[in-house]
């Protein structure tokens, strides 16, 4: 007679970060696909009255959260100086 593989519960992430905390291995629970996660730090940003409601309309027609909004702008001011200091960067001649 054949043996039929026995089919398991799926293991929830609980479980598997109590599994962690004791010391086990848990490494047959992940693939190695998919990216880390940047830790997060908060910062407190003082911003006018004016300012703030600018950001509450971006939000608002973006149907995004003020946050949301925070980043995008300021990833986009950076990605824009990065830009403006590569081009003043004097290019090597070959």
């Amino acid at each position: 007679m054949r043996k039929t593989r026995k089919t398991t519960e799926p293991v929830g992430a609980e479980e598997i970060a109590k599994m962690a905390d004791q010391g086990q291995d848990v490494s047959r629970f992940f693939q190695g696909k998919g990216r880390m996660v940047q830790p997060v730090q908060r910062v407190n940003v003082d911003v006018t009255a004016g300012m703030l409601e600018e950001l509450d309309r971006a939000a608002l027609d973006l149907n995004v959260s003020r946050q949301a909004v925070i980043k995008t702008l300021v990833r986009q001011a950076l990605d824009q100086h990065y830009l403006a200091q590569s081009a003043r960067r004097p290019q090597a001649t070959s």
